[in-house]
């Protein structure tokens, strides 16, 4: 499979349509770090205007510059924000990624959070990179989880996609994935897949998520359209592969990093969910230098 250029992995235009709950996150952030009032710049600055500049202190995957601009737009909205990289594209250590032009009190006062965002959102965009480029031989595609912080589950699986990563179903209300412990209420997997099937009357895309060629079995039989392998190894998730013969897709799931990633690819699953590409990722070193 070809490499994806650096322009097909770019994320949409400035900003994802969650327009609402990232102003929401930007306005509860700012308020539990301003609070009452930034009382060092306060006392320091007073009507200067001037520039800052952010720059990269790494190589990685920019996501998250239109969280970055709208941090300084929710406290002044004469601020003026540029960048120079799209969302999606790699940075360069020593590279100018963006600049911030106005009051210089705005702008110190929105740096933290403005960072926090963006050095966050890029160090997911960088882990999902790392993982989608270790399998770029094979067919298979990289998904991440609802393993995400809490009420930044946009944004996180927003930089997933802008490191060229797949989104998995965003939470329990969009998709349909019967789990262990959904199997041992219902008392087995067939069973699980019959009631799911009689309360959405057919029109679900239905995923199971199995851990023995047993239950792999039951699942094919049971007719769905997903079956996820947990916590396998790769020559048992290769017999299961063999088993399925096409008559669902494939996910691995459990377990997988980076140094295993590629074993796992070359399995035949379909896409391989990863956690650790919003639970684990380190944020990326970003500066913001006033000029």
């Amino acid at each position: 499979m070809k490499k994806k250029s650096q322009k097909a992995r770019k994320v949409g235009g400035p900003a994802p349509s969650f327009e609402g709950y990232s102003g929401a996150l930007i306005k509860a952030a700012l308020t539990e770090d301003v609070g009452r009032g930034d009382i060092t710049t306060r006392a320091i600055v007073g009507q200067e205007a001037g520039k800052g500049v952010f720059l990269a202190k790494e190589d990685f995957i920019v996501a998250g510059l239109f969280m970055a601009m709208n941090v300084f737009k929710y406290l002044d909205e004469k601020i003026v924000f540029k960048t120079y990289f799209d969302d999606g594209d790699m940075v360069k250590k020593g590279e100018a990624l963006a600049e911030v032009r106005g009051g210089l009190a705005t702008i110190l006062t929105g740096e933290r959070v403005a960072l926090n965002f963006l050095q966050r959102m890029s160090g997911i965009a960088t882990r999902t990179d790392m993982f989608v480029r270790k399998i770029r031989s094979t067919d298979a595609k990289i998904l991440d989880t609802r393993k995400t912080t809490p009420c930044l589950r946009g944004l996180e699986k927003y930089a997933v996609k802008a490191g060229g990563g797949l989104n998995h179903r965003f939470g329990l209300f969009d998709a349909v994935l019967i789990k262990d412990n959904h199997i041992k209420v219902a008392g087995g997997v067939k069973e699980a897949v019959d009631r799911v099937k009689r309360a959405c009357h057919g029109k679900m895309t239905i995923e199971v998520e199995v851990t023995s060629l047993e239950e792999v079995k039951e699942a094919i039989e049971a007719g769905v359209d997903i079956i996820m392998l947990d916590n396998m190894g790769p020559p048992m998730m290769k017999k299961a592969v063999s088993l399925i013969g096409h008559r669902a897709f494939v996910e691995a799931s459990g377990g997988v990093t980076i140094d295993n990633v590629l074993q796992i690819a070359k399995t035949g699953v379909d896409f391989i969910s990863v956690g650790g590409l919003t639970h684990s990722a380190r944020a990326v070193d970003i500066s913001l230098e006033i000029e």
